[in-house]
């Protein structure tokens, strides 16, 4: 598991953060986000093929690209005060 997060940190620069939900604080950061300057396609066409999901979401990014505007759905985003309201909150897993 850590090999194939190694992998996404290494071809995406996607951080990941091993959270510890009864003491925030002792969480640890795994692998420290990083920005990329250009795509791993071959990382890219596996997700493609192991993950409909993914496939679709590029679907839509392409789309949106190429009409120039955002018209596809994708996470929402929230403001400070919608995020505390989560139930991430109520867990104590964020402060």
């Amino acid at each position: 598991m850590l090999d194939e997060l190694r992998r996404l940190n290494n071809a995406f620069g996607i951080g990941v953060i091993r959270l510890d939900a009864e003491h925030f604080m002792q969480s640890e950061i795994l692998f420290s986000a990083k920005e990329k300057e250009s795509l791993d396609w071959e990382t890219i066409n596996r997700l493609v093929d192991d993950n409909r999901d993914f496939k679709n979401f590029l679907k839509d990014l392409m789309e949106d690209i190429k009409i120039g505007k955002v018209k596809s759905r994708y996470d929402e985003v929230y403001e400070d005060e919608d995020f505390a309201r989560l139930k991430f909150v109520e867990k104590g897993i964020l402060p």
